[in-house]
């Protein structure tokens, strides 16, 4: 169940954040980047692009790993 509502509202803020690209009121980029953290771990295509922006930002890469600590997810590792 909990893979479903992660997969769930993945899709929902990517939906959302690609109908905020166009409209001035959405954050679109960051709702794009929530579903895409979100999808990551079970999308292949999101799990690329959110190694390939880690790769580019080390500001990013060390948030996202205090956020994984904080969650308590580990680096490869598929929830489900």
């Amino acid at each position: 169940m909990g893979k479903l509502i992660r997969l769930g509202f993945g899709w929902l803020f990517v939906g959302v954040g690609v109908v905020g690209l166009v409209m001035p009121v959405l954050q679109g980029w960051l709702l794009i980047g929530i579903g895409s953290m979100l999808l990551a771990p079970e999308v292949p295509f999101f799990a690329r692009l959110v190694a390939r922006v880690e790769r580019r930002s080390p500001r990013i890469r060390r948030f996202l790993a205090g956020l994984r600590r904080r969650l308590g997810h580990r680096p490869g590792e598929s929830r489900s």
